[in-house]
């Protein structure tokens, strides 16, 4: 991946960098909606800031959003795909840098489990890959097996970005625009592996995580122009 990003001309300019920008660009698709809610706030969306606010977490009550990259690579060991992320976010909060992903959630689940994406004999790359993971997050296979491996590898993506640019803190948010909150159970069963109860639209954390303080939040929004 460059390096090198071009300055967002609006909610459509994010279409492109999608995997397949026809298939998923629609009204009620994760990305088209995250797109069009994040283009229109001036900094944080409402229901993300009120989120924040609630959680009378010192670190949350004045977050300023530095730079944001949709559709962000993170290049993980072993080879095959990278992790890309919905949005990046790189974060000032209460004078200290913070590095928030964002995964995007309408009725999209978070695809396959630890133990199905590793299978019975997994590739040479995919056990340096999970060992990384499971290293980076402090997490045994064991009790990781029945995990969604998407959460795995976008919450590795926000500690391992903190780490890059010496930030003492990350943040994993999915932000959800399903009334009915589907796969947040998937969710809350990740948040517990860091000895974290999860609930909805609440911050939780953190937990120190390879030298770095990391939260979850789950945030249930919805997108301006769908009103």
């Amino acid at each position: 991946m460059g390096k090198y990003f071009l300055p967002s001309k609006g909610a459509e300019s994010w279409r492109e960098l999608l995997a397949d920008p026809d298939k998923h660009w629609k009204a009620s698709y994760s990305a088209y909606e995250l797109a069009f809610c994040w283009e229109a706030a001036d900094n944080l969306p409402a229901c993300v800031e009120s989120v924040f606010k609630k959680s009378y977490i010192p670190l949350f009550q004045n977050v300023q959003v530095l730079y944001g990259f949709p559709e962000y690579k993170v290049a993980l060991p072993g080879g095959g795909a990278q992790s890309q992320n919905d949005l990046y976010l790189l974060a000032k909060a209460d004078g200290n840098l913070l590095t928030i992903m964002v995964e995007g959630k309408v009725s999209e689940t978070f695809g396959e489990t630890l133990i199905t994406w590793k299978g019975e004999t997994p590739s040479e790359g995919k056990r340096k890959r999970l060992k990384y993971l499971l290293e980076l997050l402090e997490l045994s296979e064991e009790e990781a097996l029945h995990t969604r491996y998407q959460l795995l590898h976008r919450t590795a993506s926000a500690v391992k970005e903190a780490k890059e640019v010496n930030a003492k803190n990350a943040l994993m948010l999915v932000h959800s625009f399903s009334k009915e909150g589907k796969w947040f159970d998937d969710y809350a069963q990740f948040v517990q592996l860091f000895n974290l109860e999860a609930s909805k639209d609440v911050v939780v954390g953190p937990v120190i995580v390879n030298g770095v303080n990391l939260y979850f939040a789950w945030v249930t929004g919805e997108n301006l122009i769908a009103k």
